[in-house]
């Protein structure tokens, strides 16, 4: 499909649609809400249904094949907030807790980009491979590696929780527990007991995908406002910094094996910045990192820009690779 073709195809998505409607009701002030119990409850039924889905593929795949992309995603999860944090600080002239904060955001992992990505890789008729979601649980612990290189660059333990107690809240984090709780239970199931609960994990697994999207138009929209306390420097790199490693991300899946459906979502897992599990993070470690610049980055920047143009962007470049 050409690349203007399949970047229409992708905004008329029902999945980006829905996003746009909530943006604009974002935009207009509008009564439209969802509850916060709502929003947890929708949450942690994708990443569960992910996690389950992908325990199914991974217990019929032998561990080498799968040994390549955990390898991949280790490099990844050091390499990403390493070289944010490093360009902030000596490019832009960013404070030590603002710089390790972005980094933190944009070294973890959005799973809403992912589930996005999985959809859009389906829809492509060509669906990543079911393990993906093991990368996904490795690479939030890129959170922790800008902690703990703000940690080295102020030479002392300051502002927040130690390191151990960091990790310790990580692994008991949403996004690690549910996805790799959930890989053990769909690995463990058998067929007969998949069959049972498939009709929810899989059949509603889009349409919800569709309501969580809206409310995260909502959410982007406010933060959009906010575009000029980020300063120009931040919203050049809240977009080229999803292309560079959206562009690392399909290169080193191809180089590993994966399919091209595989390396597309690994580009797009690359690509996206974390705007969940992180912010509580860096609450917590680096209080005087100011949210006005790293949430509006993560969400208000580069999460739009990989649902709407992103995707596309990565498909096309796996697509080349792939002719």
């Amino acid at each position: 499909m050409p690349g203007f073709d399949l970047l229409i195809t992708n905004l008329l998505s029902p999945i980006v649609l829905a996003f746009a409607l909530g943006a604009v009701a974002g935009f207009i002030r509008s009564e439209l809400e969802l509850p916060e119990p709502v929003l947890k409850l929708i949450s942690i039924y994708l990443l569960f249904s992910i996690g389950l889905t992908g325990g199914r593929e991974l217990a019929q795949v032998p561990f080498a094949e799968v040994a390549p992309l955990l390898a991949a995603g280790v490099a990844l999860t050091l390499a990403i907030p390493v070289a944010t944090f490093l360009l902030l600080r000596r490019a832009a002239g960013f404070d030590v807790q603002n710089a390790a904060a972005v980094a933190a955001h944009y070294g973890s992992v959005s799973t809403v980009t992912f589930f996005a990505a999985v959809a859009f890789a389906r829809a492509m008729e060509m669906p990543a491979e079911g393990f993906m979601p093991a990368v996904v649980a490795l690479m939030e612990w890129g959170v922790i590696v800008a902690l703990l290189l703000a940690r080295i660059s102020m030479g002392r333990a300051r502002g927040g929780m130690s390191l151990g107690a960091l990790a310790a809240d990580t692994l008991r984090g949403r996004g690690i527990l549910l996805l790799s709780g959930g890989m053990m239970i769909g690995a463990l199931a058998t067929d007969p007991q998949w069959r049972q609960i498939s009709p929810v994990y899989e059949g509603l697994f889009r349409g919800v995908l569709m309501i969580f999207l809206l409310e995260m138009g909502m959410t982007a929209a406010r933060q959009m406002r906010d575009f000029a306390r980020v300063g120009r420097f931040l919203t050049v790199f809240a977009i080229a910094s999803p292309v560079v490693w959206g562009i690392v991300g399909v290169v080193a899946g191809q180089a590993i094996g994966l399919s091209q459906g595989g390396a597309f979502v690994l580009g797009a897992i690359c690509a996206s910045a974390s705007y969940i599990d992180a912010p509580a993070a860096c609450r917590a470690a680096l209080p005087e990192a100011s949210p006005g610049i790293y949430l509006t980055a993560s969400l208000g920047v580069t999460f739009p820009f990989n649902l709407l143009l992103g995707l596309p962007m990565y498909w096309q470049v796996a697509a080349w690779l792939y002719r």
